[in-house]
């Protein structure tokens, strides 16, 4: 009876994939870079557990466990603000970026200017195709203490005695990280949410309309709750990217004077892989990381199934 059942569903799903082949066949290529470039490197995670020098083979090396897994939380104090900064800015940057994409989109739905609103989007786009190093000059000849444009103004109004070292003050270096973030990616954040807009049926709206809504009430009770099923996926999706930094970013912005505060964990695997050359310990770093953004996942996915009832997976 059982069997009856199976094969035709067997034959069924054969016969869906065979029509679908050229769809698959498309999708090819995109699953062989991933499978290159995401799966086939996993290989290596076997530094983190041999002595291993380059040059040498990786079979024949010495077996080390989880000795440097271990030394990263006995010998060494760095995790203590690696963690603490890795996470204060990356989660300050998560809340600020959905935050200000969120209430952008709002704001930008309620323009009835057509040619007026896509000018505003089109001016908070162009700030994600501007690379990091671009940036950087930018504001090294904005806020630079000595030099830059705005501390000269200040001065010269009056208004400081002397120039604000954005750039190199520990005490700077969050915020000013958080709102660059926020200034280069709002337009392309936001575009998620103005689509989840665009789907909203007008008819919910012209109902409300008829039973004497004004556009505030519009907008508090059809588009944002609209809009919250979308802002939980993003939430969910970019709580697994919370121990991931922008490299190019904290690269360039970090300094002799800011490092304390500026110093995240791929800066720090960075360091100590490609500069130091310690690659077990290094791998062993990014393997902690992997793992612990894994669980971060899973567990924000739970809490939001359970709270809300919404979830991906």
């Amino acid at each position: 009876m059982t069997n009856a059942v199976a094969y035709p569903l067997k034959g069924k799903k054969a016969s869906r994939m065979f029509r679908q082949r050229y769809l698959y066949l498309m999708l090819l290529p995109a699953v062989l870079l991933l499978f290159v470039f995401w799966y086939l490197p996993l290989f290596g995670w076997i530094i983190a557990f041999i002595n291993f020098k380059p040059g040498f083979k990786l079979f024949p090396a010495e077996w080390t466990g989880l000795q440097q897994f271990t030394s990263f939380f006995t010998e060494s104090q760095d995790f203590v603000y690696l963690i603490r900064n890795t996470l204060a800015m990356n989660i300050g940057s998560l809340v600020a970026n959905l935050g200000t994409a969120f209430v952008f989109a709002l704001l930008l739905n309620e323009v009835r200017q057509r040619f007026f609103g896509r000018l505003i989007q089109t001016i908070t786009f162009f700030p994600f195709f501007v690379s990091w190093i671009i940036i950087y000059s930018l504001s090294s000849a904005l806020f630079a203490s000595s030099s830059g444009a705005i501390n000269e103004l200040l001065v010269n109004m009056g208004i400081i005695e002397e120039g604000i070292n954005v750039l190199g003050d520990p005490k700077y270096a969050w915020i000013f990280m958080i709102a660059l973030g926020v200034w280069k990616y709002l337009g392309y954040n936001s575009v998620i949410f103005i689509s989840s807009i665009a789907s909203i049926p007008n008819d919910y709206y012209e109902a409300a309309q008829m039973d004497g809504a004004n556009r505030f009430h519009r907008m508090w009770y059809i588009t944002i709750p609209s809009l919250v099923p979308t802002l939980i996926v993003l939430l969910v999706l970019n709580s697994g990217w919370i121990l991931n930094s922008n490299f190019e970013q904290f690269y360039l912005f970090t300094n002799a004077t800011n490092w304390e505060k500026m110093e995240v964990l791929d800066i720090y695997i960075y360091k100590y892989g490609l500069q130091l050359l310690n690659y077990p310990y290094a791998t062993a770093v990014g393997i902690m990381k992997t793992f612990i953004s894994l669980i971060l996942i899973i567990s924000v996915n739970a809490i939001s199934k359970k709270a809300t009832g919404r979830a991906i997976f």
